[in-house]
């Protein structure tokens, strides 16, 4: 079954305007925030929740490139 869960990424500075209510994520210390911390995602379905009605969504595929570019600024090393 495809995801049809959709991704917006914020600013760190954003989290506290996040309705945790309308998100599958449960509250701030849930989220993933890239290597600097300046920067997290969150994830939802349906209707778009107003606060992030002017963020770029993203589909499960996107976001997944973006995480796991090597090159970017959310990728860490796997643990071994």
């Amino acid at each position: 079954m495809p995801d049809t869960k959709t991704y917006v990424i914020i600013d760190a500075g954003d989290v506290s305007s996040v309705d945790f209510s309308q998100v599958y994520e449960d509250s701030a210390s849930t989220l993933r925030y890239n290597t600097d911390d300046s920067k997290t995602f969150v994830k939802f379905s349906g209707s778009t929740p107003t606060f992030l009605n002017s963020k770029t969504q993203y589909t499960h595929s996107e976001i997944l490139a973006i995480l796991d570019n090597t090159e970017g600024e959310w990728y860490t090393e796997p643990p071994f």
